[in-house]
């Protein structure tokens, strides 16, 4: 389905920075830092909350009482007379929210919902199951964060895995590996360029507590590990024998960011620039085989360029989620395109993962360059756990 009502308002989006986990953001519920954030930067643009009519709450790990999602995190942010609803996808948890806002006003039923994805994978929560008919009725107990990254439950396997099971496949090697994320950690470099210029187009600083009586104002990402080409070879792989080092994925991480979606007539009102028109296009899903999840964004990606009657080619800007080097080593093999062609300004690969806020930050990066280069279609895809993925396509003009 081409999409031609849904649209964002240019600086009608935020990105807080990245933390690396049990950083500065590490005490912090994520559905009221979240919620909070995104008051403050309402606060700063002179928008009433109250202007909603409904929230998409992105989110995939579980915070105390998250049983209330949506409509708690609306009464935080100021909007306490809207509904709304919590999705949680793992990393393509934003394209989602963004897709589902967008199909809300294209149908009409919305006027101006929001999007708001926040994560905390500091900290993540001990689950415990009732196991009333095992030895004993003992429960069974789940690390949240750790459990899933080692193992999915269908596919049998770690992540990492999965990502190792396309390099082979495919026959990429870790030399390969390794200059994917220091071209990466280049492009993410151009971000930092001219005191953070890129950045400062779109991030918004975000408040935690590093004491019970004392807070911390994080205005820039927090943990990145400079990569060199020296630094890179001497990488411990991840799995002995394989070809990713723990240098070459990305890292969990907390952060939030928000979007605005709604007509074309709302948002070149809010606009902080009328001559600038952010309109969502399209929206593409897909599975890859069973463990093999580094494949999923290409069918994902084709099914967007499909649905908007595009080629690779009519792409200007390309964002991609990128857990793994194989993702972009996978990707660019089957678009036939040179590795910086995506990722200008950085990736998940380098700034980490909060999951819920992920695809949505790589989606405002890719609408600021966008805008820089005078305008055209921008493609973000990305993979999410259970070897999916998602894609969206946007027209800046």
């Amino acid at each position: 389905m081409k999409l031609t009502k849904a649209f964002i308002p240019y600086k009608g989006y935020y990105s807080t920075p990245f933390c690396r986990w049990q950083g500065s953001l590490q005490n912090e519920h994520s559905i009221v830092l979240g919620a909070t954030t995104a008051k403050r930067w309402l606060d700063s643009k002179g928008w009433d909350p109250k202007m909603f009519d409904y929230l998409f709450l992105g989110i995939t790990i579980g915070q105390k009482q998250w049983f209330y999602g949506a409509p708690w995190a609306a009464a935080l942010m100021g909007a306490e007379g809207i509904p709304g609803m919590t999705i949680s996808q793992a990393c393509t948890t934003s394209t989602t929210c963004i897709y589902m806002a967008a199909i809300g006003v294209e149908t009409g039923i919305f006027n101006l919902p929001y999007c708001l994805m926040t994560d905390k994978c500091s900290n993540g929560p001990h689950i415990v199951w009732p196991n009333p008919l095992g030895p004993g009725g003992e429960v069974i107990s789940e690390n949240w964060m750790m459990d899933n990254f080692n193992k999915d439950p269908w596919g049998g396997m770690a992540m990492i895995q999965t990502a190792e099971n396309v390099m082979k496949e495919e026959g990429f090697t870790r030399e390969q590996s390794d200059e994917v994320a220091l071209l990466r950690y280049e492009q993410y470099k151009m971000a930092l360029e001219n005191d953070r210029e890129f950045q400062k187009r779109y991030m918004f600083p975000v408040i935690g507590r590093v004491a019970k009586k004392e807070t911390k104002l994080v205005d820039q990402d927090e943990g990145i590990i400079p990569s060199t080409k020296e630094g890179l070879a001497k990488a411990r792989l991840t799995i002995p024998g394989g070809t990713i080092t723990f240098a070459a994925q990305t890292f969990p991480a907390d952060g939030n960011c928000g979007v605005i979606v709604t007509s074309k007539e709302k948002a070149k009102e809010l606009s902080a620039d009328p001559n600038v028109e952010i309109q969502i296009i399209s929206y593409g899903f897909a599975r890859a085989e069973k463990a093999k999840m580094a494949k999923a964004p290409v069918p994902a990606a084709r099914m967007a360029l499909e649905q908007a009657g595009l080629k690779i080619d009519d792409i200007k800007v390309m964002k991609a989620h990128e857990p793994f080097t194989a993702n972009a080593l996978y990707f660019c093999k089957e678009f036939g395109i040179a590795w910086d062609r995506i990722n200008n300004y950085g990736s998940s690969l380098v700034y980490g993962h909060p999951q819920g806020p992920t695809a949505g930050r790589l989606i405002i990066e890719g609408i600021e360059e966008t805008v820089m280069k005078g305008g055209g279609y921008m493609l973000w895809a990305g993979c999410a756990a259970g070897d999916t993925a998602a894609a969206v396509i946007m027209k800046i003009s």
